[in-house]
């Protein structure tokens, strides 16, 4: 009975020692992560204005969103965006990982991941600063067009290159640490599975959709998501590069959350549009999901 006594009271201990190191992350949870995102869904249903005050509108402000043909347009640049964004990212990192992922000095090997890799480390307002003057109408990339004897494009300034400018610019940034977490993916694949398979002589795409793709198909399901979340957030690239222009031709939902909560003060209207955003996330992340397990359970 003592020794069941003394086990109890250590349990105890240790349980009451979890609570108190947990406590401080739980508290900053609270605060900062979803003390916010309950008012954030509370001021969607609200007209709220530092001024006038608030009253409840229902699903005024959802109604608004769907129904405004501007809020549409926005709703389908952050789409467009993140669907061309997430497939150059996830599959340029891909190519680049598989083109890493084979025998060669080791130097030439460290020289080539920190190359793909240095752009992510370093901040997006800065990237977007320089790119936007490799951009302009002088820029570098016009430079090389003259010198090709190849008309001058408008990148930022048309509607129709504007938005293709910022997601290449997307992809240089960050196709690095796709590239990164692809390359310990593919050192995860079984080397005798693969020996096996060259020596029945089968060929580099049918071993690569056979066997490598399969195995860490996880790890690719991941890298969507991630790159999905993070799309669908994008702000400082287009803030800096386009401001949401030409037009509206490249605003994100992140921009108009922006604009309508600080600059036009319609709080609760820019808190609906961010409730829209996070079950686009939530659905497009369950959706890859539930891909995922799918696929893995086959």
């Amino acid at each position: 009975m003592a020794t069941t006594a003394r086990h109890s009271d250590l349990a105890t201990s240790q349980m009451r020692t979890g609570y108190v190191l947990v406590f401080p992350a739980m508290l900053l949870y609270l605060t900062f992560v979803l003390a916010p995102a309950i008012v954030t869904v509370v001021l969607s249903f609200a007209y709220y204005d530092p001024q006038l005050g608030s009253h409840w509108v229902g699903l005024d402000n959802f109604k608004r969103f769907f129904t405004d043909r501007r809020s549409v347009q926005i709703f389908w640049n952050t789409l467009q965006f993140t669907l061309f964004a997430v497939t150059g990212n996830v599959s340029v990192g891909l190519l680049l990982a598989l083109a890493l992922n084979r025998s060669m000095p080791g130097w030439l090997l460290y020289f080539f991941r920190l190359a793909f890799f240095l752009p992510v480390i370093i901040a997006a307002a800065f990237v977007s600063i320089v790119w936007g003057y490799f951009y302009q109408d002088s820029g570098i990339f016009n430079y090389y067009l003259n010198l090709l004897g190849l008309p001058t494009v408008r990148w930022l300034t048309s509607a129709q290159t504007a938005m293709p400018s910022i997601v290449f610019m997307d992809v240089w940034k960050n196709t690095g640490f796709f590239m990164v977490i692809f390359i310990a993916a593919l050192q995860g694949v079984p080397k005798t599975i693969m020996e096996a398979a060259i020596m029945d002589g089968t060929p580099p795409w049918r071993r690569f959709w056979r066997i490598t793709l399969p195995w860490i198909s996880p790890v690719v399901f991941f890298a969507v998501v991630y790159a999905s979340i993070g799309a669908l957030q994008v702000y400082e690239s287009i803030w800096i590069l386009t401001k949401g222009g030409p037009g509206d031709t490249t605003r994100s939902m992140s921009i108009n959350i922006v604009e309508e909560a600080f600059g036009s003060f319609q709080i609760g209207y820019a808190a609906s549009v961010a409730v829209v955003m996070t079950v686009v996330i939530l659905i497009i992340t369950g959706m890859q999901m539930l891909a995922s397990s799918w696929l893995v359970s086959k």
